[in-house]
């Protein structure tokens, strides 16, 4: 018997988002001579808009159109927008079983039945996803692209997903999927974020009986176990024709997707290899209900349609061609001096760890890793993770360098996102990835255990071709504006980036370098000097201690410290642990370097009567680009005080534009840099990149930093905050630093910035750091803070014991989040104690 269910009436398509309009019905005769019955949501551009192609959405097990109705709203005033019901599926006519083979065919009649005979932009979701694939494959010639939702072509190693076994059952099938809506309803539930009820309502709609339900079950049935089962034949053919395809393909993944997981988008990318990754961290199976996908859609078809805008291909080669980064330890393979010192512990000389290197690389290789794959380094000891990323260098593999400031949560986020194929790392940290279930398919490798033959590391890397334009390393942000994104950095980049620290603080074979963040730890080798790293706990900045840093000096005779703003304010809260012969090993330093948050004048003042010599310096950069502009104590005294933090001039080579903010001064605006040493981009998030990036006709790249500032009539840099915490008033943005820089040189205390309200009529509160209980300031530092912040109009004064910062560098305020407290202390609710 065919039906087919009836459509919601039009209050109810209206509630849901959709326009009565949208929904239509044909008549479309199948392979076996039949007619069918097939609903879709169609929306058109207005009459005279021609539209240059078509956008053919096509869900997949237990959905129906309605999935895409955003894809309708955010296009379809430009383009022709089709979103099918698959046969026996959501308001189409039932009828009998259809396999996979069916289902690729049933998707070419529908589209002529549509009236579909132009170019077209596959969108896919689920099951979806094989079934466009399929088509795409016998049609590659009217597909100009294809965005892909959480779907899969092919089993990955390791096998199928749970949700699909216990749902594939015999019995838990037809109980799940057909007699009840259970199916349904687990897939409705799926998602990191609740989805209103009336929306879940829409989506069970078509599916109210059993019999409406027969093709979920039908569906989940198809999926090919086996090589016998009767789909796996055809599956496999769209599987082998997929080499042929060589449009632009997008997948827009939901990254917490418990039955198409990220192994689904590596199968895909490892198939299609051109095909680009813009993952969505918090999103599940149902990314398209849960994310605005159709605005990334919207920015990446735009580029289909506009050659003009697809200059990422035009990326400009870099005239540099710096030495790889082990060039410098291979010159001193052979030399007996100290390389490598950690707290109290053992050094390790050029030549042990020039040796230790090469038996790496060559134990690397022996387990497989080959040019490219990713190699996510778990070895906490300075001198192991020093080893295993000049190692993987050495054979051209990729480092994932994650650490554990980002705290249990976001380092297994990171390494989820960053899909390295081996975990490389101790005992401990290895059976510790193993009972949290990091990235369970990924191969684990001991690094105890991976021994060379002997072989020198001149001999390791003149047999190794590395291409040096290649990913070599994924590094994360801090996560202080949201999850940490990974940057991947060619090691042309990074050879680039060693060579400009070089050559901005003029650093020689006499340098001795002590770093307090371990990642800095690898610019010893690469600048053929010897590095000390203190003994304290480096997730923890403010942990290092007076002692601490002065015995790390006092290993190498230290000529240069880096170290993070935080951990200088750990040095000068500790001076009465500092000995005689400590402040001596401290009189050897020429240069201090603290980056990685703002560093107040005040402090660098403190801590330059402990190194008298020394220059100290704050360089500017983030993740994205490590250096960026550099200024010295001597030249902030010099310029004084000014609107926000002045970080000085570009270094050489450094490009700095200034893109003014809305309804601004003109002069205060978003940062906009470009250097040789920019990295390639964020890893797997294409939209980011998209919105981050962007290009000269000359093929320059320049990069979105995400800060706020201005540059002073003699070319200095002035850094006024992040764009994200611009408090917008009525009378224009506020950026948040200059107020900040204010108040704190009157309260003498850390205070931070943030607003209230919506955009366009916010309201500036500051909140101050100071003991006592969170929630309004006493009346003395209220006065105190107003008066500062003149004559800037200020709504209310905070107080809490701490103000919430990022783990990496304890410094990095988190403004929104504070945001979010004051508007509930303002509001008069109960709020919470602290932030």
């Amino acid at each position: 018997m065919r039906f087919a269910p009836a459509v919601l009436d039009a209050g109810r398509l209206e509630q849901l988002g959709i326009d009565p309009s949208w929904s239509r019905h044909v008549r479309v005769a199948l392979a076996d001579g039949s007619e069918v019955e097939v609903h879709a949501l169609v929306s058109e551009p207005p009459t005279g808009v021609p539209s240059p192609l078509t956008v053919v959405c096509v869900h997949g097990n237990p959905t129906w159109s309605m999935l895409w109705r955003s894809f309708h709203r955010r296009l379809g005033d430009r383009y022709r927008v089709v979103a099918i019901d698959q046969v026996s599926m959501g308001f189409s006519e039932r009828t009998g079983r259809r396999r996979f083979a069916g289902r690729v065919d049933d998707l070419g009649r529908i589209l002529d039945a549509f009236g579909v005979d132009g170019p077209v932009v596959l969108a896919a979701h689920d099951w979806g996803g094989p079934i466009a694939l399929g088509w795409a494959v016998t049609h590659a010639e009217r597909v100009r692209g294809m965005l892909l939702c959480n779907t899969g072509i092919a089993m990955p190693s390791t096998g199928l997903p749970l949700p699909i076994r216990v749902a594939g059952s015999r019995l838990l099938r037809d109980a799940g999927c057909r007699r009840t809506s259970a199916f349904v309803r687990a897939t409705l539930a799926t998602g990191q974020r609740r989805i209103p009820g009336f929306v879940r309502a829409g989506y069970l709609a078509p599916y109210r009986s059993s019999e409406d339900r027969r093709a979920i079950a039908d569906f989940v049935a198809d999926i090919p176990t086996t090589p016998a089962h009767p789909s796996a034949a055809a599956l496999a053919g769209v599987v082998a024709r997929l080499p042929g395809l060589n449009m632009p393909v997008l997948l827009a993944w939901g990254e917490r997707d418990p039955v198409f997981h990220l192994e689904f988008a590596a199968d895909l990318r490892r198939r299609l290899p051109q095909a680009e990754l813009h993952r969505f961290p918090l999103a599940g199976h149902l990314v398209v209900e849960e994310e605005d996908v159709a605005s990334v859609a919207d920015a990446w078809i735009e580029k289909l349609c506009s050659p003009a805008k697809t200059t990422c291909a035009a990326r400009r080669a870099s005239a540099l061609t710096p030495e790889p980064p082990w060039a410098a330890l291979v010159r001193r393979e052979d030399d007996r001096a100290t390389a490598v010192a950690v707290g109290g512990g053992p050094s390790l000389s050029f030549s042990s760890l020039a040796g230790r290197v090469a038996g790496l690389a060559s134990g690397l290789q022996t387990a497989g890793v080959a040019p490219g794959d990713r190699v996510a380094l778990l070895t906490p000891d300075p001198p192991d993770f020093i080893a295993a990323a000049y190692a993987c260098w050495a054979i051209g593999a990729v480092i994932v360098v994650v650490d554990r400031g980002l705290g249990l949560r976001g380092l297994a986020r990171a390494l989820r996102s960053a899909q390295p194929r081996f975990l490389l790392g101790t005992g401990k940290t290895l059976g510790a990835a193993r009972a949290l279930r990091w990235v369970p398919t990924t191969r684990r490798l001991d690094i105890d255990a991976l021994r060379g033959d002997g072989e020198k590391l001149s001999a390791v890397v003149a047999r190794c071709v590395v291409d040096s334009d290649a990913p070599a390393a994924v590094v994360f942000t801090s996560g202080a504006t949201g999850p940490a994104k990974g940057v991947l950095y060619s090691g042309r980049q990074m050879a680039a980036q060693f060579a400009a620290v070089r050559e901005c603080y003029a650093i020689g074979p006499e340098d001795r370098l002590v770093a307090a963040f371990a990642p800095f730890a690898l610019y010893g080798p690469a600048l053929g000097i010897p590095v000390a790293v203190p003994d304290c706990d480096l997730t923890e900045p403010a942990s290092l201690r007076a002692d601490a840093l002065a015995g790390a000096c006092a290993s190498v005779g230290a000529t240069i410290v880096f170290a993070a703003p935080a951990a200088l304010e750990g040095v000068l809260s500790s001076l009465e642990l500092l000995s005689p012969a400590h402040r001596e090993s401290l009189d050897t330093l020429r240069l201090v370097l603290s980056a990685g948050a703002p560093v107040s004048q005040r402090m660098l003042q403190a801590f330059a009567s402990l190194a008298p010599r020394a220059e100290l310096h704050t360089p500017y950069g983030m993740t994205e680009v490590l250096s960026v502009a550099d200024i010295d104590l001597t030249a902030l005294a010099e310029v004084g005080p000014g609107r926000g933090v002045c970080v000085g001039r570009p270094l050489d080579g450094v490009g700095i534009r200034i893109e003014p903010l809305d309804g601004g001064d003109g002069e205060t605006g978003e940062i906009v840099v470009s250097a040789p040493w920019l990295s390639i981009g964020y890893d797997g998030l294409w939209a980011t990149n998209d919105h981050a990036r962007s290009f000269d006709p000359d093929g320059t790249e320049w990069h979105r930093t995400g800060d706020v500032g201005h540059l002073d009539t003699d070319g200095r840099l002035w850094v006024e905050g992040r764009l994200v915490h611009v408090v917008w008033t009525v009378d224009g943005p506020v950026t948040s630093v200059p107020l900040e820089v204010a108040v704190e040189s009157v309260v003498v205390a850390r205070c931070a910035v943030t607003g209230i309200g919506p955009r366009g009529c916010q309201q500036i509160v500051v909140v101050v750091e100071c003991d006592g209980k969170a929630g309004l300031a006493p009346p003395d530092l209220d006065r105190a803070v107003r008066g500062a912040g003149a004559p800037q109009m200020i709504a209310a004064v905070l107080s809490v014991p701490k103000l919430p910062v990022d783990r990496r560098h304890n410094s990095k305020i988190d403004r929104t989040r504070l945001g979010e407290w004051a508007e509930k202390v303002l509001a008069g609710g109960r709020a919470p104690g602290r932030v």
